[in-house]
């Protein structure tokens, strides 16, 4: 859901301390997942926590008006599909060991 417009950003005051205390380099640990990313914090890394551990989060330009959360998930995905799937799977990987192994012997 979106926050207001007239409300304006979440900001999380204590984050924005951390990041004038920080070195370069150092990475900013947080619980923060519903802080949006503002300018001031382009360039830093956060270590995001997704309820198991700390998910390094290098801000980029393209990030700023997102929350801390949306780069560092919470469950992990495993793929889509079952028996088919991995059949198509082992084809392709056969297929490109074939590949691999006609490219070895060009060069021979």
């Amino acid at each position: 859901m979106a926050r207001s417009l007239k409300k304006g950003p979440y900001i999380y005051e204590k984050l924005l301390k951390k990041i004038k205390q920080a070195k370069p380099g150092q990475v900013i640990k947080t619980w923060a997942r519903s802080a949006t990313i503002t300018p001031e914090m382009v360039g830093y890394t956060f270590g995001v926590y997704n309820g198991k551990e700390f998910v390094p989060v290098k801000i980029r330009e393209e990030m700023v008006g997102h929350r801390l959360g949306e780069f560092s998930f919470t469950t992990k995905f495993s793929k889509h599909g079952g028996r088919m799937q991995r059949e198509l799977e082992q084809k392709q990987a056969e297929s490109q060991a074939q590949q691999m192994r006609a490219l070895k012997e060009t060069k021979k």
